[in-house]
């Protein structure tokens, strides 16, 4: 059993959130409806719900992130949960505790659901299968597998720009090889029904067989952007590269770096995408990162919605008695 089945009961709701690749349509659409209705609560004056009160969530970081653990965070205070954030630098896993040890762990605190963040791909799956029951997971990143809350987050984005997901054209551009961004979103969108799903990189940084993906592969990037309705850039991430596959970053913002010139190739309302952290000069310039048609620190905030719909849906199915119909 893969992680795609792990995730779901035998009535087919939502217990962990660890992949895309296996969830249906109508998964995706109950993640995204949930989050339009939740998208409202930063707007009030008070910033809570009572969803999740009386719950408790940890969130496991094993590897460095600033966007993804403070909305992870947000996310879990506005539906009232109490949370934990574990430091892994000071904690007892840098002293030679295993994973297992740490989860059992953390889980006599009779906590309620765990966020991991882990450089092994497969590592939320392994926490999913070992967790007692009631405990829900969701993948935060795990090496270069899987980021599906990004991915869910990019396509609320999406939606609440464009919604007819059957007539986009969506380019993504850059280091697709290393992005667990891209396999997440790449499945996300073709569950979605995108009419027209570019990648654009040189052939270093894609992966073995990425048509096998249901994407068409572009090598230039004047190419893969024409008439583009969405441009989705990446970032060059050197800390998970081995060896020398590309000649400089220069070189590489010369030939795929988004510039106002180079983005005229997609339609004039295109929107403009990137999961941060940007790599300025590298794979965007400032003029378009800061520029009308930027999206970037809206995908940010949509990510505190999204992260509360899917923590909500977990949770919230968990706590339904076991044989009770959807």
């Amino acid at each position: 059993m893969n992680a795609a089945h792990i995730q779901l009961d035998r009535q087919g709701r939502l217990l962990h959130f660890l992949t895309v690749e296996g969830l249906s349509r109508r998964h995706l659409i109950e993640i995204l409806d949930t989050a339009e209705s939740l998208h409202g609560v930063a707007e009030r004056r008070v910033k809570k719900l009572p969803t999740l009160h009386g719950k408790t969530v940890v969130n496991l970081f094993f590897e460095v992130s600033t966007r993804t653990r403070t909305t992870f965070e947000l996310a879990a205070k506005r539906l009232s949960a109490d949370v934990l954030t574990l430091n892994i630098a000071t904690s007892s896993a840098v002293k030679g505790e295993s994973l297992l040890d740490t989860l059992r762990n953390i889980e006599a605190m009779q906590c309620d659901m765990f966020v991991v963040r882990h450089q092994q791909s497969g590592a939320a799956e392994f926490i999913a299968r070992h967790v007692k029951p009631h405990i829900a997971v969701l993948n935060a990143g795990d090496g270069r597998h899987a980021h599906p809350t990004q991915a869910l987050l990019d396509v609320f984005t999406i939606r609440r720009h464009k919604p007819d997901f059957p007539s986009l054209q969506v380019a993504i551009v850059g280091d697709i090889l290393h992005s667990r961004v891209a396999r997440s979103l790449i499945h996300a969108l073709n569950i979605l029904g995108v009419a027209d799903l570019r990648v654009v990189a040189p052939r270093t940084l894609l992966p073995a067989r990425v048509e096998t993906l249901g994407v068409r592969v572009c090598h230039e990037l004047n190419q893969g952007l024409r008439d583009a309705d969405v441009v989705v850039m990446l970032r060059l991430q050197r800390e998970r590269m081995e060896g020398a596959l590309l000649p400089s970053e220069q070189e590489f913002f010369q030939r795929y770096g988004l510039t106002e010139e180079r983005l005229a190739s997609a339609k004039s309302d295109a929107i403009v995408m990137h999961p941060g952290p940007i790599n300025r000069g590298v794979e965007i310039d400032s003029r378009v990162a800061d520029g009308p048609r930027s999206v970037i620190l809206e995908q940010v905030t949509n990510g505190i919605a999204v992260r509360m719909a899917i923590m909500s849906i977990t949770l919230g199915n968990h706590a339904r008695p076991v044989g009770e119909g959807s």
